[in-house]
């Protein structure tokens, strides 16, 4: 571990490879296999530091063993789609929260995938407009491959050239705190919809997602200081949002992230029936049972703490 991280957590050695050990072990605990009905699948339930034994930020939505909705895609979710059996040719829509390399890093490894699929449709992809040193989607798609991109010979998503699928990007206001519509299918039967988010600097999104008439809400990286994602997470089935820091955190880490209480109060407000804590740091691992009790203070749902791989089965046909 490096000196900088150890000044940072001020964890022992001996309690890092405790963590470590536990984290590994839930990472792998709770696979599932993919059932009938409304699923979300946590393919990354950690953070941007290797120090957890998990992949980085992301989640996908099966629906009768179909992976259709694909919500951000951080170092190491690559792998952990591979291992969930998820299909490229299945996918419906890539949500995309910000542009910090634990929630984006692996798209483009993704789009290789793609490349060797029979997919030929398009692919709708959204995600935040740009500010200062974080790009708008479409700058991040064309910078990353675009004809001038880092991986320029994948610049057929771009037009659909080489035989590859062109996506269909959606860029969104990340400073705005009304719902915004996103993405829906012919029938209706799928909507997803966005809302801007505060998360110090960076540009920021969540998403809600509604099949059948199940909901599902991603609150996405975000310091829980706006109220308007709270009524926009109004009754939803699932709530899933991130915890990388403990309570008490200060500073910078407070502007970026709500800590537990602020996590307890949004979700009680909610009503939402399940909430899903993910995105996790070694320090909010540590002690994570103290942290856990202190969104029950405020929640009296059921509360889920997310391992990668891990299943929450939401409803037969998202009925």
């Amino acid at each position: 571990m490096s000196t900088t991280i150890k000044q940072v957590l001020a964890i022992p050695a001996a309690l890092m490879a405790t963590l470590l050990l536990f984290s590994a072990c839930a990472s792998k605990a709770d696979t599932c296999q993919i059932p009938e009905g409304l699923t979300l699948q946590i393919l990354g339930s950690g953070g941007p530091v290797a120090d957890d034994a998990r992949s980085s930020t992301s989640y996908i939505i099966w629906t009768n063993g179909q992976s259709r909705i694909l919500v951000d895609f951080g170092s190491g979710a690559f792998l952990r789609f591979g291992e969930a059996g998820a299909s490229f040719e299945d996918l419906d829509h890539i949500a995309i929260s910000h542009f910090h390399t634990d929630h984006s890093a692996d798209l483009v490894a993704l789009l290789k995938t793609g490349y060797f699929s029979d997919r030929e449709r398009d692919l709708s992809i959204s995600g935040p407009s740009g500010s200062g040193p974080f790009p708008g989607l479409d700058r991040f798609l064309d910078k990353l491959v675009g004809k001038d991109g880092a991986y320029a010979y994948l610049s057929g998503y771009m037009d659909g050239s080489g035989g590859l699928p062109l996506l269909q990007p959606i860029t969104l206001d990340a400073a705005a705190r009304e719902s915004m519509p996103v993405f829906g299918d012919d029938d209706s039967t799928l909507q997803i919809e966005a809302i801007g988010v505060p998360h110090g600097i960076v540009p920021a999104l969540a998403y809600r997602v509604r099949i059948g008439d199940k909901i599902i809400v991603f609150s996405g990286d975000q310091n829980g200081n706006d109220d308007a994602f709270t009524r926009f997470a109004g009754n939803a089935d699932v709530l899933v949002m991130h915890m990388p820091v403990p309570e008490g955190v200060r500073g910078g880490g407070r502007q970026l992230h709500a800590p537990p209480s602020r996590i307890g109060q949004i979700a009680g407000q909610t009503t939402a029936q399940t909430l899903v804590v993910s995105h996790f740091m070694a320090r909010s691992l540590w002690e994570i049972d103290a942290n856990i009790d202190i969104i029950r203070d405020h929640f009296d749902g059921e509360i889920i703490r997310a391992s990668d791989l891990q299943c929450v089965s939401i409803g037969a046909n998202g009925k």
